[in-house]
């Protein structure tokens, strides 16, 4: 019978935990451990915790003295497994049932596939908790997600889905401090470069979005997020260059995808009026790949609103640049 390793970092989520952890407690895996790892929350987290733990003896917890950060807590979490299967579960995040059940059933039967992931419902909290019944009847397919990923240069595994074959998250390591920002899709990356990935066509968790969630502050400067997703890259290829076939090709898929996201981002700040910043992400895009000063994706500047702010989005864009744009979208 398959084991199943669950670990509920928290800092701060007391008022979510119980929830998130009943989520777990009530999947239909015989043999199941959660650890809550507490890391010096200033709520009533430990006291939730610690009620948890009480009720029922699957429930572990660890007390952190003095707050370690989210990537000394992950990598702990890690270190404490030793199931057949391992799932790292934000403290706000819930699994929906029958979830642990469908990773485990694919893993079992496919000695290949160490990761699987599947879709994630983003719930804003101030609405009702989605009612998601048991699936009975799922597909699921191998998914390239190393291609996907240089492809859009995003992170395409919604991470309270990411189920894990444990002797391979071992194997790989633990998320890297130099990435605090970006270390799940850095971490999909070792894992689709360690063996087969499993993308399962069900609903596999709630995404919890609120006002106090951890990843706001990271999100609110997408600058931030974008010279993040870069560092993730040049780890993963600084590493794993001798072992990937195209990894070059790969590594400059990735490159020009990001640089494609930032221009994204300049025109959508174009658009809702923020020039400024607007330009900075064009700049910033053009300087990441310089295809783009000749060759920009100009066919976004016509979804601007009428033909006076298409023509003052490009003169803009040519004056910042140096008339490197030469095109003009016609009415």
């Amino acid at each position: 019978m398959a084991k199943v390793d669950v670990v509920v970092p928290c800092y701060n989520y007391g008022r979510f935990l119980t929830n998130c952890v009943h989520s777990v407690l009530g999947q239909s895996i015989a043999d199941l451990r959660v650890l809550i790892i507490d890391d010096a929350s200033s709520d009533d987290s430990v006291e939730v915790a610690s009620r948890l733990r009480a009720l029922d003896p699957r429930v572990e917890l660890i007390a952190h003295a003095r707050n370690q950060g989210h990537i000394n807590t992950y990598n702990e979490g890690i270190e404490w497994a030793s199931a057949d299967y391992f799932l790292l579960l934000s403290a706000d995040d819930l699994l929906v049932p029958g979830a642990l059940q469908r990773a485990v059933e694919i893993m079992e039967e496919n000695p290949d596939i160490v990761l699987t992931h599947g879709e994630c419902i983003d719930w804003h909290d101030q609405l009702p908790v989605p009612d998601i019944k048991p699936v009975r009847n799922y597909t699921w397919q191998r998914h390239d997600l190393l291609h996907e990923i240089c492809k859009t240069a995003a992170n395409v595994v919604p991470t309270p889905t990411a189920i894990a074959r444990t002797v391979t998250q071992k194997k790989i390591g633990g998320y890297k401090a130099s990435l605090p920002h970006s270390g799940d899709m850095e971490m999909w990356l070792r894992f689709s470069a360690a063996g087969s990935v499993a993308r399962i066509d069900a609903v596999q968790a709630i995404y919890r979005r609120h006002s106090g969630a951890m990843s706001n502050p990271y999100f609110a400067e997408r600058m931030t997020d974008f010279r993040h997703c870069q560092l993730a890259f040049d780890s993963f290829f600084d590493e794993h260059d001798a072992r990937l076939e195209n990894s070059q090709r790969l590594r400059t898929s990735a490159h020009r995808a990001l640089a494609y996201r930032v221009f994204s981002s300049g025109i959508r700040s174009l658009r809702r009026g923020r020039v400024s910043e607007g330009y900075r992400f064009i700049r910033t895009s053009m300087d990441m790949d310089h295809r783009l000063r000749y060759l920009p994706p100009v066919w976004q500047v016509l979804k601007l609103p009428g033909r006076e702010g298409r023509q003052w989005a490009l003169s803009g864009i040519q004056k910042a640049f140096g008339n490197m744009i030469s095109r003009t979208p016609r009415s």
